[in-house]
């Protein structure tokens, strides 16, 4: 079986089907360490995602793995951490919010005790967990999903699916944040419109912290953006003023993998090679990324 994407959703989704006993490889264009997952601001919550129904339920299952996990922050890279995410009311979202622990309204928002994953920690740990269960890495480019040589071929290429099933409705939605030195702020913070193409969000890291952001849909520039991070780190002090005065430490920009739906299916090669869709999680690959690799695990297996 060969799982094609290196980033959180493959490793994630390589990681069950490994320990479940199959034999797995993920073939990756590019390290985990390059790849959008990478770049990402690692808090657990629905994003930029759809379709809201079945969003809810794999990103309920992620947050019970990802509250597991957050007992060993050092080896896993995912914390609990508290935070607010301003303009948000309960009424605003789905069932899934009920039933998340400590959800509560504050004044401006709502306030919880969330995952917050250090990202490059936490692909580093997949990739550990990955080979202690006999899986591989292997960095090899892919042209055709095909020509896989696989039975089973677990397609979770992000905005790479895009040419490779082809796929034109993936889009990217670029994402652009700043990495500062943590003047001592504790707790996150977000303030975001999914129609906006800015928004506000301060996550705290062990060593670092996080400022965004931008989403601009169809935007394919990787490089920074000099006065969108000037403009990202004014609104972060407008919310904690001593950002102001924050060392800046690098800048980062990911695509995110946008699409009107996860496409999480099975389908049927014409030789009868059974190949699985895991891709289109725009904003939300960490959220809900354990909950949709046990989806894929399970249409990967001889009786989905």
């Amino acid at each position: 079986m060969i799982v094609v994407g290196g980033g959180v959703a493959g490793l994630t989704t390589a990681v069950l089907l490994a320990e479940s006993g199959r034999r797995v490889r993920v073939w990756a264009r590019e390290p985990a360490e390059r790849t959008t997952s990478a770049v990402a601001g690692g808090l657990w919550w629905p994003y930029r995602i759809e379709p809201e129904p079945l969003v809810g339920a794999w990103a309920l299952t992620s947050l019970r793995v990802y509250q597991e996990l957050a007992a060993r922050p050092e080896e896993t890279g995912v914390r609990l951490v508290d935070g607010v995410h301003h303009g948000v009311r309960l009424a605003g979202l789905g069932s899934w919010a009920g039933r998340v622990p400590g959800l509560r309204a504050v004044a401006g928002g709502l306030a919880a005790r969330l995952p917050v994953a250090d990202m490059p920690v936490h692909l580093a740990w997949l990739r550990r967990r990955l080979e202690r269960a006999a899986g591989t890495v292997e960095l090899r480019e892919v042209a055709d999903l095909a020509a896989v040589p696989a039975a089973v071929v677990v397609n979770c290429a992000g905005l790479g699916a895009r040419s490779l099933v082809p796929d034109p409705s993936v889009r990217p939605v670029r994402g652009q944040l700043v990495v500062v030195e943590n003047p001592g702020v504790t707790e996150w913070f977000t303030t975001v419109d999914d129609s906006s193409a800015t928004s506000t969000y301060v996550i705290p890291q062990p060593d670092r912290l996080l400022l965004g952001g931008t989403a601009e849909e169809d935007d394919w520039n990787l490089e920074p953006d000099p006065r969108a991070a000037a403009s990202i780190v004014a609104r972060c002090a407008s919310v904690r003023p001593e950002i102001a005065g924050a060392r800046i430490l690098a800048h980062r920009v990911g695509l995110r993998p946008a699409r009107t739906a996860v496409r999480l299916e099975r389908q049927l090669l014409p030789d009868g090679r059974v190949l699985v869709h895991n891709y289109g999680h725009g904003g939300a690959g960490v959220t809900v990324a354990w909950g949709c690799a046990q989806e894929a695990a399970r249409l990967a297996s001889p009786a989905p």
